[in-house]
């Protein structure tokens, strides 16, 4: 009994000491134990979500996903949808609620399965070619459909002798005819087409549902009756040059026959049909062939007849949308100044919003991201977005002020971190006094007494944006003691077609002073140090950077990650080649030689004083690592101080793995550091 005593005494006397642990700083193997909630799928009747939770595995350098259940009253029931060990994906709700059909990996392959809620039992359905994508039951819950890629043999040019036998000869040619042969993070794709598939929801042989040399994607949506799908394909002769456009079509099950329901020169895609079976929504633009054009809400008849823009009046770019129950709005979801907002849109285009702290489903870097889904009794489940932790899970309702947290994922580490502040702000343009959004992430502990060295992350795209959202990658800058600066120049999205189009024939243009003119208004508020000035930025924000320092001389030091040096030679070979006559500058590279050559920051390289590091991933196809060498190239013939980092087996997502996110930042500190 005196040993039990004992045990208990020194446990009650550690609870004190525990209860104050202190905090500190966010450091690079916390990295390894961040978790973020993505794809939350609500039932039917509203009292369950299941999500997937996705951590990283320290001793595999990757991430990896699970399905997760919980309930959304205060029943507080939270586990583990099933007891396997791959990777699980796609979560979809049965109409009836009594199934969730997923796609779970191993390394065997990707199959379907279905989990029975009632008694938890799993079954696998498939056996299949590929893996699987796009699930959707039909109404009445008897079929999945699904899309999947079919292989196609590679294209023989010749007929080679037959070797020796025992004779070890080089491996065969790698042939190909596509205009899309490769993608950065796949790398090559293996010829084929992806088509439309059902199957019965209790097992059984797959049935193809399309044909042809056309690739069917995106979501898939079920009529009424279940005797049609909805989806988004480009099947026009010309399709593979003509890549801007897609249509609505519909695929009838029984018969295979397939009816175009749109027609016009853009993008039309991501189909939803309505509860009652009457319209359907879609997402779309008439195509103006410029950098940006906001993607806006469509609905017309089942038929293909009287469509109407809903979203006219919204200047924003919809990336999804969800019916309502009755039938008569959507749920919508899309970016507004730097935040992601849910809203309801009635049809007739009125606009109520309900939240805009959507995201937190990227870690490396404050991009917008994440995704929500709504019940039959209108409740909504989306992925919570915080400036100091990545994505929970919560619910709310068009009637609700405040979200209802379901997860706290991160409470086990964030509780016992000192976090960097995120604050916004605004500022005029010395260009053309136009309002510009940045955030300021200060150090933990912040002095404002103290002036501190300032950070620029200038963020990817260029036609994206970045928000008040979780940044693994920024808070670690913020705890190595800089004042973090990341601004949202022109050409950015989420604040209207009219702004994400002023790069248009003119990038990199009046965003290099926006840019500036955010560090000049840091330097007048006195935060930081004007002799203490560092710039950074991958992608765009590379380009970015590049030409910062082929303008200025005020930045100590640069660090150019993944950049486009060169437009010309950038075009013609990165995976994305076909893309940029027109909509990025006028006409292809030979034609217009002049134009290319003056938007490529490698026309500035002479003026470069600041020492920089120049960094990219070494399988990178969308920016490819030539173009990082042009610039260390040419700074070293040229005796300004650089150096080279590349990043083995890394694509364009550099941070793609957690040791490669903390060697990012890493080196760029270290680089930093050296020229304090």
């Amino acid at each position: 009994m005196k040993k039990y005593t004992f045990l208990l005494w020194c446990l009650m006397a550690t609870l004190p000491l525990l209860s104050q642990t202190p905090s500190s700083n966010f450091e690079y193997l916390d990295v390894f134990d961040l978790e973020y909630a993505s794809d939350p799928q609500i039932s039917p009747d509203g009292n369950y979500v299941v999500y997937r939770r996705t951590g990283f595995d320290i001793m595999k350098d990757r991430s990896f996903g699970a399905l997760w259940l919980l309930s959304t009253d205060d029943r507080r029931i939270h586990h583990k949808l099933s007891s396997r060990e791959g990777s699980e994906s796609q979560a979809r709700w049965s109409p009836s609620g009594d199934r969730i059909a997923f796609v779970s990996s191993s390394g065997e392959g990707s199959e379907i399965y279905v989990y029975w809620t009632d008694t938890g039992s799993i079954a696998k359905l498939t056996q299949l070619e590929n893996s699987p994508s796009n699930l959707a039951w039909s109404p009445d819950g008897s079929q999945i459909a699904f899309t999947m890629k079919v292989n196609a043999k590679a294209p023989v040019l010749a007929k080679m002798p037959s070797k020796p036998k025992g004779a070890k000869w080089a491996a065969s040619p790698r042939i190909t005819d596509r205009l899309k042969h490769e993608a950065d993070g796949a790398g090559y794709l293996k010829p084929g087409f992806t088509h439309i598939f059902s199957i019965s929801s209790e097992g059984g042989a797959a049935r193809q549902l399309t044909s042809g040399n056309f690739n069917h994607g995106g979501g898939l949506s079920w009529s009424k009756q279940g005797d049609k799908i909805y989806f988004s394909a480009n099947r026009n002769e010309d399709w593979e040059y003509d890549f801007r456009n897609s249509e609505v079509y519909s695929v009838n099950t029984r018969s295979g026959n397939i009816v175009a329901l749109t027609s016009r020169s853009g993008p039309d895609y991501a189909p939803k049909v309505s509860p009652d079976g009457r319209l359907v929504a879609f997402i779309g633009f008439e195509d103006k062939v410029q950098a940006y054009q906001t993607r806006k809400l469509q609905v017309m008849n089942v038929d293909g007849s009287n469509k109407r823009l809903v979203s006219a009046n919204l200047d924003r770019s919809i990336s999804s949308a969800k019916w309502a129950s009755d039938s008569k709005g959507l749920y919508i979801q899309y970016n507004d100044l730097g935040l992601t907002a849910i809203s309801y849109i009635d049809l007739s285009g009125k606009v109520s919003k309900i939240v805009d702290n959507v995201g937190g489903t990227t870690l490396g870097r404050p991009y917008a991201s994440g995704s929500f889904t709504v019940a039959n009794n209108g409740t909504i489940v989306y992925t919570l977005s915080k400036p100091d932790r990545p994505a929970d899970v919560a619910l709310i309702s068009r009637k609700q002020k405040q979200p209802k947290l379901l997860t706290h994922l991160n409470d086990d580490l964030i509780s016992y971190r000192t976090m960097g502040e995120v604050e916004e702000i605004w500022y005029k343009s010395t260009f053309d006094n136009r309002d510009i959004q940045g955030w300021i992430v200060y150090p933990p502990n912040y002095d404002k007494n103290k002036k501190y060295p300032l950070l620029v992350e200038n963020h990817g795209g260029p036609i994206l944006n970045y928000g008040p959202h979780f940044s693994a990658e920024i808070q670690l800058y913020a705890s190595a003691g800089y004042v973090v600066f990341y601004p949202n120049p022109r050409g950015s999205t989420s604040y209207g077609e009219a702004f994400g189009n002023l790069l248009y024939n003119n990038y990199p243009g009046q965003d290099y002073n926006d840019v500036m003119d955010g560090v000049h208004e840091l330097v007048k508020k006195g935060i930081v140090d004007k002799d203490r000035l560092y710039v950074t930025g991958g992608s765009a924000g590379g380009i970015m950077t590049a030409w910062i320092i082929g303008k200025t001389n005020e930045f100590k030091a640069a660090v150019v990650a993944k950049p486009v040096m060169n437009w010309i030679s950038k075009t013609l070979v990165a995976d994305n080649y076909y893309g940029y006559a027109n909509s990025r500058y006028p006409g292809q590279p030979w034609e217009n030689f002049e134009g290319y050559w003056k938007f490529s920051p490698i026309s500035l390289v002479g003026n470069v004083e600041t020492p920089t590091m120049v960094m990219v991933g070494m399988n990178d196809l969308r920016t490819p690592p030539s173009e990082a060498k042009q610039l260390y190239h040419a700074l070293k013939l040229r005796k300004i101080e650089t150096v080279l980092v590349e990043i083995p087996e890394a694509s364009h997502g550099i941070a793609a793995r957690p040791s490669n996110l903390i060697t990012k930042v890493a080196h760029t500190l270290a680089w930093f550091e050296k020229f304090k």
